[in-house]
């Protein structure tokens, strides 16, 4: 399709009337309009499978469905089938559901680093809960996070460290410190710089590059060496690198870790887990000052938790991780072709683990670039596909990926005449996408 005559006009009106209703736009900022070309930003009718199809009547097949969240496709029957079955015996009670604890045995069961669970709404709240629970164990008030990681919490002690920190105090800001993934070496001259002050060590145990050897072994090492608590931050790779997270792969377990995303297949569920000596602090059987773990009121609204143990048994019984994969590396391996073809192999770069493949869009020196991503995004949409990254979902195939790889290749040979020109402008149809986390508008 011609990107020229590819347009939106009631994805358009309805993001307007959005933006005088909602903040952004959106309730999430990765979801916002202005990470899209502008005017080419779809707003949603419904989801099947691969597919969703935006209010204008276009189809697309869609990438990092729901952040990451919908890794088996939109209302997968195994998992719909089980919500509306505790629909219908109600949702939430006065006391403990029976199905929190089933919940919490399929979840253990699948994890088995973890000796208890506690599940909550969002993937925030059980990063700070895991922060605090750190923080009352050790005694401590210093956070230390990966610094090449995009994201951990919407609570102050992350977001005081990106540029949205307005409205975030600098004693808060102060408290936390960062290490670079990779460095042992530098990571322990932090925890030497601030000895006895370090609660916890919070990171994703990997992201686009696998761990080098001996590292995660290394933190644990220097976890326990240093006295405080080694979390991992499983949001992300949670199911998709195995059915038991990047602990379960790599053989390391860390103290305690945070779960969500996959979890439910789009329905609201997190889960913070770990060792019983941290976990049972917030709970009753111990004579320690209790903390306030975790405690919300939708947190065991009983179709989440269904859902969540129908994503489980569907993950397990099926082999979804290999699935995603497998469906991964064909995809990879198309666009790279694609774009090779095109001659853009070395600016329309596919990195990540086969299961969260994510793309690089560079420019004529090589840098990356907003305005060339624009320029890519653009072609994608008129294309029929929806990809603000590579992530497959298990309910993609071959003629999706066909499909993909095709829009792929027609989106590379703009970007061509782009590069030979040596100015995207004439392609962007106006301003560029912009950076999530900046400080203006």
């Amino acid at each position: 399709m011609d990107t020229d005559q590819f347009h939106l006009p009631r994805s358009r009106a309805a993001n307007e009337r959005l933006h005088s209703l909602v903040p952004g736009g959106a309730h999430t900022y990765a979801k916002g309009d202005d990470q899209y070309p502008e005017h080419l930003a779809p707003v949603i009718s419904h989801g099947r499978g691969a597919h969703v199809w935006d209010v204008d009547g276009n189809r697309y097949v869609e990438y990092g469905s729901g952040l990451r969240s919908v890794s088996l496709g939109h209302a997968h029957p195994r998992v719909t089938e089980a919500v509306r079955r505790e629909i219908d015996r109600g949702a939430n009670f006065v006391r403990p559901s029976v199905v929190e604890l089933e919940a919490a045995e399929r979840f253990l069961a699948t994890v088995p680093t973890a000796e208890m669970v506690k599940f909550a709404k969002n993937g925030s709240d059980a990063t700070t809960a895991a922060v605090r629970l750190a923080r009352a164990v050790t005694g401590r008030s210093r956070v230390a996070l990966c610094a090449d990681q995009p994201f951990f919490s919407v609570d102050d002690w992350f977001i005081g460290t990106t540029p949205l920190s307005a409205g975030i105090p600098d004693a808060t800001n102060e408290l936390t410190v960062t290490f670079p993934y990779g460095d042992l070496a530098a990571t322990e001259e932090l925890l030497t710089r601030y000895e006895g002050e370090v609660a916890c060590l919070i990171l994703e145990a990997a992201t686009q590059t696998e761990p080098p050897a001996g590292y995660l072994e290394g933190l644990r090492a220097l976890a326990d060496r240093h006295g405080c608590v080694l979390v991992f931050d499983e949001m992300i790779t949670g199911l998709r690198w195995s059915e038991a997270g990047a602990q379960g792969l790599y053989g390391v377990v860390p103290d305690l870790s945070t779960f969500g995303k996959a979890l439910g297949n789009g329905f609201a569920v997190s889960a913070l887990a770990g060792r019983r000596e941290l976990m049972e602090r917030g709970g009753l059987r111990h004579s320690d000052d209790r903390v306030f773990l975790l405690s919300t009121t939708h947190g065991a609204e009983t179709h989440s938790l269904a859902a969540a143990m129908a994503v489980l048994r569907t993950y397990v019984e099926e082999g979804v991780t290999a699935r995603l994969h497998a469906l991964g590396e064909r995809l990879a391996a198309g666009v790279r072709e694609a774009a090779a073809a095109m001659g853009v192999g070395d600016h329309v770069v596919v990195r990540g683990r086969a299961s969260n493949l994510v793309f690089a869009t560079l420019d004529e020196r090589g840098r990356p670039s907003q305005e060339y991503r624009t320029l890519f995004l653009r072609g994608l949409l008129a294309g029929g596909v929806l990809a603000p990254s590579f992530v497959v979902s298990s309910a993609l195939d071959e003629a999706d990926i066909e499909h993909t790889v095709d829009a792929v290749a027609q989106a590379c040979a703009v970007y061509r005449k782009a590069l030979d020109a040596g100015d995207p402008t004439p392609w962007l149809g106006g301003r560029p996408v912009k950076p999530v986390f900046r400080r203006r508008a």
